[in-house]
C-alpha cells in the first residue's frame, strides 16, 4: 500500500495555503466557473431562441419541422461531446488541469463568435444550416474537456472540509450562464420587435459571450495547476494510458458518476431549457413571462447550490443525494399537474422542480469527482459527464416534443423525470461516502520506485488525515 502521509501531503498544502491566501482560491473559483458560465450561456441563448434560429436557417414551408431541426441541431452538439470528452479528458490526465481549461475556453468562445456572424438561409441558402451543424459540432467538441477540467480543478483546489462548497461554484456558474441567457431573451423580447430580433436582434447574445470567453482565457492561463497533479508530476506518477486504465480499474466509479449525472442533466434541461417552450408552447403563457420564470428558478439554484454544497460537507454526499432523488421521483408527475391549474401554480411547481435540482446540482460533481483517484480524475468525469449528456441532456426538448404530439398528453415530462431519478436513486444507493476525504487514492502514488499504480484497485475515496 501506498504511504498515508505521501497521499494527505496535497491535501495539507492546499488546505494551509487556502488559510494564508483565500484569495488565490477565489481566483481558482474564477478560473473553474467562467468557462461553464460562457458556455451554458451560449447553450441557454441558443435554445431560448430556438423558433426564430428556426425561422433564420432553416425553410420556413413548415414551423414545427423548422423548431424540431433547430432542436435536432441542439442534441446533435451534444452527441459531439463525448469525443471531446475522449480528447481532452485524457488529456488533462496527462498535461493537467490549467492546460486543458484554456484550451476548451478559446475554442467554445470562436465558434460562438462565428454563430452571431454566420449568414441565415435566405442568403446563402442550405449552405446556412449546414455551417450552423458545423460550428455547433465544434463548440461541442471543445465542450467535451468542460467540465471534467474545471470539476477536477475546482475540487483538486479546495479544502478538503469545504470541497462540496468550494465544486459547487461550477454550477454556480452554469446557472449565471443560464440566468444571463434567460434575462438576454427577455431583454431582446421587450426590447425589439419580433421582426427586428428575427432580422439581426438574435445575433447580438452570441456576439457578446465571446468576449467573456477570452477574459476567461485569460484568467486560465495566469493560475497554477492543483496540488493533487503537480503530487502526481512530483512522484512521476502521472498516468501514460488514462483511458485504459479508467476502463480496467476505474469502470465501476465511471457507471455510478454516469448514474448521477444521468439524473442531473434529464431535470436540468427539463426545468431550465425545456420549460420556456414548454409554457408557450402548450399552457398558453407569454414568452416573456416564460422567460422571466426561468430567471427566477435560475436565482433560486445560484442561493440553493452553495447551500445544499455545504450542506454536503456537513452531512454528507450520500443524504443530500438520495434525498434529492426520492423527492423528485415523487414530486414529478404531480408538478406537472399543478402547472395545468394556471400560472400560480406554474411558478409553485417549477420552483419546487428548480429546489430539487439545486440539492443534485451542489453534491453531483463533488461526490463524482471524489469517487475517482487523481490519476483518472478528469477523464473519468469528462466521459460520464458527455456521454450522458449526449443521450439524456440535448435530447430532453427533442423527445418531449415528439411524446406530447404523439400521445397528446401534457403530463409526458412527468414520468420522464421519474425515470431519471430511479437511476440517479439506484446509482448514489450503490455509492460510499467520501465527504471529508483525502483525494489522492491508494491508485494514485505507488508504494515502490516503477511500481504500476494502475495495477491496484481504487481505494474507497482516499486517505483521511
Amino acid at each position: 500500500m501506498s504511504d498515508p502521509t505521501a497521499r494527505s501531503a496535497a491535501d495539507t498544502a492546499r488546505d494551509a495555503a487556502v488559510h494564508a491566501d483565500p484569495a488565490s482560491l477565489r481566483r481558482s473559483v474564477a478560473a473553474g466557473a467562467i468557462g461553464v458560465f460562457v458556455h451554458w450561456f451560449d447553450w441557454a441563448v441558443y435554445a431560448y431562441l430556438a423558433t426564430t434560429i428556426a425561422t433564420v436557417f432553416f425553410p420556413a414551408e413548415d414551423e414545427v419541422a423548422g423548431v424540431l431541426s433547430v432542436f435536432a441541431v441542439f442534441a446533435v452538439s451534444f452527441g459531439i461531446r463525448p469525443l471531446g470528452a475522449l480528447v481532452f479528458g485524457p488529456l488533462g490526465d496527462r498535461i493537467g488541469r490549467r492546460r486543458t481549461l484554456s484550451i476548451v475556453i478559446i475554442v467554445m468562445s470562436i465558434a460562438t463568435l462565428v454563430i452571431g456572424l454566420l449568414p441565415g438561409y435566405g442568403t446563402i441558402g442550405i449552405a446556412a444550416p449546414i455551417l450552423l451543424v458545423a460550428v455547433r459540432l465544434v463548440q461541442g467538441f471543445a465542450a467535451g474537456g468542460e467540465f471534467g477540467s474545471a470539476a477536477s480543478f475546482l475540487a483538486e483546489h479546495s479544502p478538503r472540509s469545504r470541497r462540496g462548497f468550494g465544486v459547487s461554484w461550477l454550477e454556480v456558474g452554469s446557472l449565471l450562464g443560464f440566468l444571463a441567457g434567460s434575462l438576454a431573451f427577455y431583454l431582446l423580447s421587450v426590447s425589439l420587435t419580433p421582426e427586428q430580433i428575427t432580422a439581426w436582434g438574435w445575433r447580438i447574445p452570441f456576439l457578446i459571450a465571446a468576449p467573456m470567453g477570452v477574459i476567461g482565457y485569460v484568467i486560465r492561463t495566469k493560475i497554477e495547476d492543483t496540488p493533487e497533479y503537480r503530487a502526481l508530476e512530483a512522484t512521476g506518477s502521472v498516468s501514460r494510458s488514462p483511458v485504459a486504465e479508467l476502463f480496467r480499474v476505474n469502470l465501476r466509479q465511471l457507471l455510478q458518476a454516469a448514474g448521477l449525472m444521468t439524473m442531473m442533466h434529464v431535470l436540468f434541461y427539463a426545468v431550465l431549457t425545456y420549460l420556456v417552450n414548454y409554457q408557450t408552447e402548450h399552457l398558453g403563457h407569454s414568452a416573456e413571462s416564460a422567460a422571466l420564470l426561468s430567471t427566477f428558478a435560475s436565482l433560486l439554484g445560484l442561493v440553493l447550490v452553495p447551500a445544499f454544497g455545504r450542506l454536503s460537507d456537513r452531512v454528507g454526499r450520500k443524504p443530500v443525494m438520495v434525498g434529492a432523488a426520492v423527492v423528485l421521483l415523487v414530486a414529478a408527475t404531480p408538478a406537472y399537474l399543478l402547472m395545468q391549474t394556471g400560472m400560480v401554480g406554474t411558478v409553485v411547481a417549477a420552483l419546487g422542480l428548480a429546489a430539487i435540482l439545486s440539492a443534485i446540482l451542489g453534491t453531483h460533481a463533488v461526490w463524482a469527482a471524489e469517487t475517482f483517484p487523481t490519476r483518472t480524475r478528469q477523464g473519468g468525469l469528462s466521459i460520464a459527464y458527455n456521454i450522458t449528456a449526449a443521450l439524456f441532456a440535448g435530447t430532453v426538448p427533442f423527445f418531449m416534443t415528439v411524446l406530447i404530439s404523439a400521445t397528446g398528453s401534457l403530463l409526458v415530462p412527468g414520468p420522464y423525470l421519474m425515470v431519471a431519478a430511479v437511476i440517479g436513486l439506484v446509482a448514489a444507493l450503490s455509492m460510499r461516502e467520501t465527504a471529508g476525504r483525502g483525494l489522492l487514492q491508494d491508485q494514485d502514488l505507488p508504494a515502490r520506485s516503477g511500481e504500476d499504480a494502475s495495477a491496484r484497485p481504487a481505494s474507497a475515496g482516499g486517505a483521511r488525515s
